[in-house]
């Protein structure tokens, strides 16, 4: 015998005035030079007297601003806006990755060196292949690990300097480099555009390549990770992951303005 089906939910509450403020902020965006509070009224359908209390209200809040009796969006609305197209920087970012994660069968890193920091942008990885756990902070301990050794390779020498006095080298595992003098000098023999190899430098049972990007003026790098008991598939892997990145590179451009 059919059952009845069951009765549709109740509609969730929903506020009319944040509604309304939606839609005159909607309809603010179509007009580039702003527009007065009776036109966005009436595109937005919002009575005229509420539209004035709900345009004030957001003007107070900074989400827009009122110029010569026009209102157009404020700091706030344009915050907003910035931190949007972030998220969607960093969406295409993190799809690049998983891209390449999918196609060559490990975790995948994207890093770049900015305002004197190693900073890990993104990474793509799987529970049967996890990324390096980050047991010690990656931007203090860039000397040991691919990633670092490759963004401070394409530094200058004073750059170099300037982050090792700030992050001396250290050992970190019995096959980390042990002092500034050691590192520098593997650094001047890395090759342009050639991957830089680690083993178990940042972590015990790990093996990391890293290669540089060329994305303007920044330094950057891609970079991949293996069990060290895999160690014979990582310069393999790296070379397909280079021969892989194409016109994609031009997505990882974006993160260096975010």
């Amino acid at each position: 015998m059919a059952t009845a089906d069951p009765a549709p939910a109740a509609p969730q509450t929903l506020i009319g005035s944040v509604q309304r403020a939606m839609r005159l902020l909607e309809a603010v965006a179509t007009h580039d030079e702003g527009a007065p509070a009776k036109q966005l009224a009436r595109e937005a359908g919002v009575a005229l007297p509420t539209a004035y209390h709900l345009l004030r209200t957001l003007a107070h809040e900074g989400y827009l601003r009122k110029e010569k009796g026009v209102f157009m969006f404020g700091d706030a609305a344009e915050r907003l806006s910035s931190s949007g197209a972030q998220q969607n920087r960093r969406g295409m970012i993190t799809d690049a990755l998983r891209h390449w994660r999918d196609t060559i069968g490990v975790p995948v890193y994207f890093a770049i060196y900015r305002d004197g920091e190693i900073e890990i942008v993104a990474i793509a990885d799987t529970p049967a292949s996890p990324a390096v756990e980050e047991w010690a902070d990656f931007r203090e301990t860039g000397h040991a690990h691919a990633i670092g050794q490759c963004l401070l390779s394409q530094l200058g020498e004073e750059a170099r300097r300037d982050h090792l006095d700030r992050y001396p080298a250290r050992s970190i595992t019995p096959y980390s480099v042990r002092d500034d003098r050691t590192l520098l000098r593997k650094l001047r023999t890395v090759g342009r555009m050639e991957p830089v190899i680690e083993r178990q430098e940042y972590a015990l049972g790990t093996v990391c390549a890293a290669f540089p990007l060329t994305i303007g003026s920044a330094a950057a790098a891609l970079a991949i990770s293996l069990p060290s008991h895999q160690a014979g598939k990582l310069l393999p892997a790296v070379r397909q992951l280079q021969d892989e990145i194409g016109s994609l590179v031009g997505t990882l451009a974006f993160s260096i303005s975010i």
